[in-house]
């Protein structure tokens, strides 16, 4: 069955990607913003909008995205055209598992540097203990 442009309901959408992403390992899909990302060991790698799935992209990887005339995520929020670093996947994906893998890890690599390039989370301050009191 091609899954191309349009699908009749995004669950079965969400489901024949999970299927196709199984020999990468454990996969999750979650539902965000009436659209769905989709993790590999808690990180976003991807993500699927109005039944269309988009993979992580960056600077290192952009190249094969640009080469295939891949458009780039975007949407509108407050009357502005925004962008995100992610990519339309090539159509040929979508029934390819071991092309879907491929270009997954693509993705993966991506957004592994993004979340290198992130400064680290700032833990929050410990309080020192409060002395005993001496009555």
């Amino acid at each position: 069955m091609a899954y191309g442009h349009a699908m009749p309901n995004s669950s079965d959408f969400l489901t024949h990607l999970k299927e196709q992403l199984a020999g990468l390992g454990p996969v999750a899909v979650r539902r965000m913003f009436g659209g769905a990302g989709i993790f590999y060991e808690d990180m976003m790698f991807a993500l699927v909008a109005d039944d269309t799935l988009y993979f992580k992209a960056d600077a290192e990887n952009e190249h094969h995205f640009e080469d295939l005339g891949l458009a780039r995520f975007s949407y509108e929020a407050k009357g502005q055209r925004r962008e995100l670093s992610y990519r339309r996947a090539p159509e040929d994906v979508l029934d390819d598992s071991d092309a879907m893998i491929e270009w997954a890890r693509i993705a993966i690599a991506a957004a592994l540097r993004a979340n290198a390039s992130k400064p680290a989370a700032k833990s929050k301050a410990r309080r020192k203990p409060r002395e005993a009191s001496s009555k």
